[in-house]
């Protein structure tokens, strides 16, 4: 069976297998597999299943086999082999530059005679007293006409954008002209090479690698804030929401890197060897570098990566939408990228080489300390460097993986039906609010043996702070399954053990009683490794039913809150709240919303203060412009209350006298004094609410 390039055969398969392009178990008697590129799928997932990869290269190569040909059998028809070189643009004042952004002009392919328009056929012929933008316009493409009418500015396909690009490209080449060599070694004279050590020559080559691509990461960066967010901010026309989506922490990220490659650069200059541009040596660098990567500078990295690499999976999800739907946006991505610096450099590869550059730091500082040999000062702040630049790269990580799986659990949690409920241990009810409490710590595809037949079911499992979900997807919904066993398994005291004689399947035993037995199988003994690892270090720091209950009604969650807000205070008041009977648990949480809107007031109480004496000045401003006098306001003037009644002036002085004394209380002390003056109040409520005599 041909099919996407596949060639597919009938066999038979186990029950544990898994389906390529669904990810679910096989448990038809028959299956298709393509030998061609090793995938197995059912029959009714044919169509969805991509093109095959290794059938592709096939064709790819011998499509090239065919073009080769084509273009020697063309060439050797050709009457005039010889190509006319176009002057050089005086844009460019480096032929290498320009080369290295829009290729060779001989490798670059004429613009085909067929492609091009007629300025006979528009026109009718042109002679030396035609207007010059005349000539210009009815020289363009007939892509160049049918986009002439936009705000855009397009050249000619004959230009392949260099006008676009000319405004960065002389600062670019002055930063890069020092560093084009592909090494320290070819960069420095001979003369100066020999006269060098080789664990000198070694180091420096390192050093010059970490400057050299130092300085491409800037430029991508510069890539990416002058060419991309400029065209998408003022062409395009696209809100800063939108491109702050795509490109987050930009400008942060520019500062902070192009700081470092001016310290980097500043110290190449200072290690010039005397009366030469070229010769250099740099002897100690381990300061810059602990410098960069500690106190401030560290702590503006981490947010800066954590942010940009978190949002690495959105932006270019985001991009691909934006590409897919905008045709003004897919023009000018069309055009910036046809040099060839951009056609390698397009926006999901500068975003993905941005989250790349930090873990590129450890290996060049750890190369450069192993060549570092007889000044031990300067081997002590490269060792340092390398366990902060460790650390911080330790930090980000961990922080964007809990970031990906707060994001991921919401998703999740998005997608769970409304309605699905499952019981627990215990009784009472699990629903989809009680995730959102949870820390997803891993989840997966794994096959569930129940005693229903024996049969092995698909399910997607959820492994969190202290229990493992199990759901099913249906009609592009989750679900709890209904099977012999509950579908939320507590971790607590939890039993992992492998199976015998089957490399992908493990026993969970758990605590209740009785106990019970879950039979889970993954799609390989890694996957299966990988689960039973991650079990076992969550079983061991499960929180207790204490500190975190299985279900959390509102009134507890209240409660819970509440002593969070209290726990830096009056640790009486702590104690007072923690022995508290639940019979108090509605007045306070009645109590807790009073204290939350009671500071709400306070502000708000505060800002109509502001407003009113600023519209006083106003108006004092008014009646001296008008009236040519000076109207002094009076200091005990009346902001607030207007009526002329009796009660106004009183009430005016108790107001003020109340945000005054808001302002110097901080809201915690504040919160405090109002729940033990109240806490008697609390008791004799509830006495009398529930007819007891305490």
């Amino acid at each position: 069976i041909k099919d996407n390039g596949h060639l597919f055969t009938s066999l038979s398969v186990s029950a544990t297998t898994l389906c390529s392009a669904c990810n679910k178990s096989i448990t038809a008697k028959e299956a298709l597999s393509c030998p061609t590129c090793n995938v197995t799928i059912h029959n009714r997932c044919r169509d969805t299943l991509a093109n095959c990869a290794k059938m592709k290269q096939k064709q790819q190569r011998l499509a090239l086999v065919r073009n080769t040909a084509t273009l020697h059998n063309v060439a050797l028809r050709s009457k005039n082999p010889i190509l006319k070189e176009r002057p050089s643009s005086a844009i460019y004042p480096s032929e290498t530059l320009r080369q290295s952004f829009l290729g060779s002009r001989k490798g670059r392919s004429t613009l085909s005679l067929s492609k091009s328009v007629s300025t006979n056929n528009i026109a009718g012929s042109l002679n030396d007293d035609s207007p010059v933008g005349l000539r210009r316009i009815l020289s363009h493409s007939t892509d160049s006409l049918n986009f002439r009418n936009r705000a855009m500015s397009m050249e000619s396909l004959n230009d392949e954008g260099e006008m676009y690009y000319a405004s960065m490209l002389e600062e670019l080449e002055k930063d890069g002209k020092d560093f084009e060599a592909d090494s320290w070694s070819l960069a420095v004279d001979s003369s100066y090479l020999q006269s060098q050590r080789k664990d000198v020559i070694k180091r420096q080559d390192v050093i010059y690698e970490l400057i050299q691509t130092e300085l491409n990461h800037v430029r991508t960066l510069r890539i990416m804030e002058g060419v991309f967010r400029r065209g998408m901010l003022e062409e395009v026309l696209m809100e800063m929401g939108v491109v702050h989506a795509i490109f987050p922490c930009l400008d942060q990220l520019l500062s902070i890197h192009s700081n470092f490659l001016s310290q980097l650069l500043q110290r190449r200059n200072n290690s010039l060897a005397p009366s030469s541009t070229r010769n250099f040596t740099i002897q100690k660098l381990g300061d810059i570098l602990v410098e960069q990567f500690s106190g401030q500078n560290a702590e503006e990295m981490r947010k800066c990566y954590v942010e940009f690499c978190s949002r690495h999976l959105k932006a270019v999800k985001l991009y691909k939408e934006l590409l897919a739907r905008d045709k003004r946006f897919q023009q000018f991505i069309r055009r910036v990228s046809r040099g060839s610096l951009l056609r390698r450099h397009g926006v999901q590869e500068c975003i993905l080489l941005v989250t790349q550059r930090i873990t590129k730091y450890p290996v060049l500082i750890k190369r450069i300390l192993d060549n570092t040999k007889g000044n031990e000062e300067e081997s002590k702040s490269l060792a340092d460097s390398l366990t902060l630049i460790r650390e911080l790269l330790c930090s980000v990580d961990q922080q964007v993986q809990e970031l990906e799986r707060a994001q991921r659990l919401q998703e999740i949690q998005s997608r769970l039906d409304p309605r699905a409920e499952t019981k627990v241990k215990g009784g009472g009810v699990f629903g989809g609010g009680e995730l959102l409490r949870r820390r997803l710590i891993h989840e997966g595809a794994l096959l569930w043996k129940t005693a229903q037949g024996s049969r092995l079911k698909d399910v997607h499992v959820l492994l969190m702070t202290d229990i493992l979900v199990f759901m099913q997807e249906k009609d592009q919904k989750y679900v709890f399954p209904c099977l012999d066993k509950p579908a939320v398994l507590c971790l607590q005291n939890l039993i992992v053990r492998d199976i015998a004689n089957q490399e992908r399947g493990m026993f969970l035993i758990s605590h209740s009683t009785p106990p019970e037995m879950y039979e889970l199988h993954a799609a390989s003994k890694q996957d299966r490794n990988t689960w039973m690892k991650l079990i076992q270090r969550t079983v061991s720091n499960c929180p207790s039913r204490e500190d975190f209950p299985l279900i959390e009604t509102e009134d507890k969650a209240l409660l819970r809150r509440l002593r969070g807000l209290y726990q830096t205070g009056n640790p009486t008041l702590i104690s007072i709240c923690c022995q508290t009977p639940f019979a108090l648990l509605s007045f306070l949480s009645f109590l807790f919303r009073f204290i939350l809107s009671l500071a709400d007031i306070q502000q708000k109480d505060r800002e109509v203060l502001e407003l009113l004496q600023e519209r006083v000045t106003l108006f004092s401003d008014l009646a001296e412009a008008t009236g040519g006098q000076n109207v002094n306001v009076p200091t005990n003037s009346r902001n607030i209350f207007r009526a002329d009644t009796p009660y106004a002036p009183p009430a005016e002085k108790l107001l003020n006298d109340a945000i005054v004394e808001g302002r110097q209380r901080s809201v915690q002390h504040y919160r405090e004094y109002l729940v033990i003056k109240d806490i008697n109040t609390a008791f004799l409520f509830v006495s009398k609410f529930s007819g007891q005599n305490e």
